[in-house]
């Protein structure tokens, strides 16, 4: 079983920044792929990125690509996303999951999310 914690959520303008974290219980996350979804109000739950376990060729969203990073710390039991030259369209509230599927459509574990809002 794998619990996640999502943190850095929150109000940014446009053209602005925030980082998420997600902290993640277990010993086994460093095997896990690991990533962020998203949904936004009235819309299909979306994969943001995905890291594999060994951080090597990380998998983004083509909304998101060249604006948005996301980095494991195995150490630390912790994923991270960066997100840069933030649109309105990002808002949404960000899920942390664990164990994606190969076709980053659905994960075995899921954090409770955190609401990111990108005002104009």
């Amino acid at each position: 079983q794998v619990q996640l914690v999502e943190s850095g959520g929150g109000l940014v303008q446009a053209g602005g920044s925030l980082r998420l974290s997600c902290a993640a219980s277990g010993r086994t996350f460093s095997m896990y792929t690991m990533g962020w979804f998203r949904q936004a109000p009235g819309k299909v739950r979306e994969v943001v990125a995905a890291i594999r376990a060994s951080g090597g060729n990380p998998y983004y969203a083509a909304s998101v690509k060249g604006r948005f990073t996301i980095s494991r710390d195995n150490a630390k039991n912790t994923v991270y996303l960066q997100m840069n030259s933030m649109k309105p369209e990002d808002t949404a509230v960000y899920y942390c999951a664990a164990d994606i599927f190969s076709d980053y459509n659905d994960a075995h574990y899921w954090g409770k999310g955190t609401l990111v809002t990108v005002s104009s």
